[in-house]
């Protein structure tokens, strides 16, 4: 139960449609036990009885309504008996059908109307909880999507929240519905038979007993279905963005047999979780037929000892059969619940993470550069490898600073640290000396332009792409393209500025995709920016094309500038060699030559190839 519990507590925000759902349940409920009620009175006045009985029975005083069965039945009888002395037993009958006939149609009814509610209520919780997680995701710090899968997550917003919405329709029976429906029936037998119903009362804690135990160990295999199928998810990613390079290498029959042992453990798990859920409704009806067994052979008993009419007896078997569905359901939700849990029990830790791996936000805000950046004494490290090593240097507004060294000197990283993806471990990097950890993360990152080596493009039109959320200008977006050099090919696209591009910009070439980048960089029109091997995987054409964008869109601006290739940062200000994490070298190009050092090892080594 405290499986159901936990998942209803997600929708405890939607409460008038818990109360509606609950109101219609208990009439559905009402009319549903008001039409099998008169069963009882059916049998005994039109079957069993003589036409004396019914005159003898309307000549006494008409029996008020009180909340007793037993009175309520005798009120039932008289009106029937005055029904059949003055119309006879086929109208008696036939009006009897209707109004059984209206009972069920109203009970349908308001079944009807409270699954309407129903499905408003798990529709709008689900939505609840995607916008939450993607949400939280949003606000997650870059450094949570780098240790994480990608299909691990895809999985959690999708196959487990798809679990929890099985699980909380399921759950929404188990605590409004089912429960109203047992103890309204259940109230009824007690009312009609006290000896009858204790009797029964035995098999209901042997049949939770058997669910609890069953159920604990279906969450334990359907946690590790969903964990599979997230590991699936994310091979199936990796697969088909490597998908070039597995052919190139002819490894289809490696990363299919990866696949299929991945897929197989999945099927193994689920069918396990579904062989143990598959359980809920046979135990239940088994328990439920040993239970109306009992009845029967008790309740007859009763009856040949005269102690209970044989009409009640009738109605008391039929009213007990109409807990069976609900106990079998009651169960079923149970299961379900439990499959939901372990869905839960995935999902937060991605909100778990949002409480133990985030960025404060600071509150100072700042619309340009004014004098200069400081980096003074940070260091970094990723888990426990030490990336930056007590580093510092400044750049003056206007100024550009270009960072160079082998792969893992830590030039990308601290890229990373000045837009504060991630935090440092040690010293500050400051504004016009004021700690970038002061600012409001929006407006410290609102003064950034980043271009870096992967073209980062969303399958949407050229339009949207460069204009990205900034207030829409035709005219500067126009000017935008120029200065990026990407004005002319967009213009000889069918749909020019509205072309969509594909999935990642796939349907354009890579120095058309780096150009867009530029392009959007020049949109937001920011006082720094951070290009980070912007030229690095371009052919030499596109390159030159892309340079000269760069160029323009450097004029007059304070830029940070990471290159691989160092023909392109001769005219930086200064040059920051960097080694293992530590500056070894700085100055101008013709200063760095003069030295005879590590740097000009590296020009010369790219000036060979």
């Amino acid at each position: 139960m405290k499986s159901l519990i936990r998942i209803i507590k997600f929708n405890l925000g939607y409460k008038k449609y818990i109360l509606g759902s609950v109101f219609f349940n208990l009439l559905s409920s009402f009319f549903g036990l008001f039409s099998f009620i008169l069963l009882a009175p059916l049998l005994d006045v039109i079957f069993n009885k003589t036409d004396d009985y019914y005159i003898d029975l309307i000549s006494k005083p008409s029996p008020v309504l009180s909340f007793s069965t037993e009175n309520f039945i005798d009120l039932i009888n008289y009106k029937l008996a005055n029904l059949i002395v003055l119309e006879g037993k086929v109208y008696t009958l036939l009006t009897v059908c209707v109004v059984i006939g209206m009972s069920v149609l109203l009970k349908n009814l308001f079944i009807y109307l409270s699954s309407v509610l129903v499905s408003l209520l798990v529709n709008k919780s689900v939505g609840d909880i995607r916008n939450n997680i993607f949400t939280t995701l949003m606000h997650l710090p870059v450094a949570y999507l780098s240790d994480e899968k990608k299909g691990e997550v895809i999985s959690k917003i999708s196959n487990d929240v798809q679990e929890i919405e099985w699980s909380i329709q399921s759950a929404i029976k188990g605590v409004f519905k089912e429960p109203i429906n047992i103890l309204v029936f259940l109230g009824s037998l007690f009312a009609m038979s006290l000896e009858l119903s204790l009797f029964i009362v035995i098999f209901l804690p042997l049949s939770g007993f058997l669910i609890s135990a069953v159920s604990k160990s279906l969450k334990k295999n359907t946690k590790s279905a969903q964990e599979y199928f997230g590991n699936l998810l994310a091979h199936l990613e990796e697969s088909l963005n490597g998908f070039k390079l597995i052919k190139a290498f002819s490894n289809e029959k490696l990363f299919i047999k990866k696949f299929k042992s991945i897929n197989n453990n999945f099927i193994s798990n689920k069918v396990k979780a579904y062989r143990k859920a598959d359980l809920a409704s046979p135990t239940s009806e088994f328990l439920g037929v040993i239970a109306v067994i009992s009845v029967l052979w008790y309740g007859g008993s009763l009856v040949f000892e005269g102690k209970m009419q044989s009409s009640y007896f009738i109605t008391y078997i039929i009213l007990f059969s109409q807990l069976i569905d609900p106990l079998k359901s009651l169960s079923k939700s149970i299961y379900d619940a439990q499959k939901g849990n372990s869905a839960l029990d995935r999902i937060e830790t991605i909100f778990e993470a949002k409480k133990t791996d985030f960025i404060l936000d600071g509150k100072s805000i700042k619309n340009d550069l004014v004098d200069s950046i400081s980096f003074n004494n940070i260091s970094f490290s990723y888990k426990t490898d030490k990336v930056l090593n007590n580093i510092s240097f400044k750049v003056s507004k206007g100024k550009t600073v270009a960072l160079v060294g082998q792969s893992g000197s830590g030039k990308s990283t601290i890229a990373n640290l000045f837009p504060r993806f991630y935090d440092l471990e040690d010293g500050s990097i400051e504004i016009d000396g004021v700690n970038i950890k002061d600012f409001k993360l929006s407006n410290l990152r609102s003064m950034i332009g980043l271009v870096s080596q992967e073209s980062i493009l969303f399958n949407d039109t050229i339009e949207n792409n460069i204009v990205f959320g900034n207030e829409f200008n035709k005219d500067k977006l126009v000017e935008a393209s120029k200065v990026a050099n990407a004005h002319d090919f967009i213009e000889e696209l069918a749909n020019n500025y509205q072309t969509n591009i594909g999935d990642g910009g796939n349907k354009l070439s890579g120095g058309q995709r780096q150009r867009l980048s530029i392009a959007r960089a020049v949109y937001k029109n920011p006082p720094i920016l951070i290009l980070d091997e912007a030229t690095s995987a371009l052919d030499t054409e596109s390159e030159k094309l892309v340079q000269d964008a760069l160029n323009k869109l450097m004029a007059n601006r304070t830029s940070i500038v990471i290159a691989h290739r160092l023909s392109t940062i001769q005219h930086a200000d200064e040059i920051i060699v960097l080694q293992k994490g530590l500056i070894v070298e700085r100055g101008s190009h013709k200063i760095l030559i003069k030295k005879n050092g590590i740097y000009k090892k590296l020009v010369e080594m790219q000036s060979f190839e």
